[in-house]
């Protein structure tokens, strides 16, 4: 039992961590045109 108090806040910290590293990704433009890589892949020089 004395477990969860050690694994709760992690688990809280682990998924803020998470959406940060989305959000940061989100801000940095990763996502901003996901087809120009997939047509890359076909168009290969």
């Amino acid at each position: 039992m004395d477990i969860l108090y050690l694994l709760i806040p992690l688990s809280v910290v682990l998924v803020f961590g998470i959406i940060g590293v989305f959000w940061w990704a989100l801000q940095a433009g990763q996502f901003d045109n996901i087809e120009r890589e997939g047509e890359r892949i076909l168009k290969s020089d």
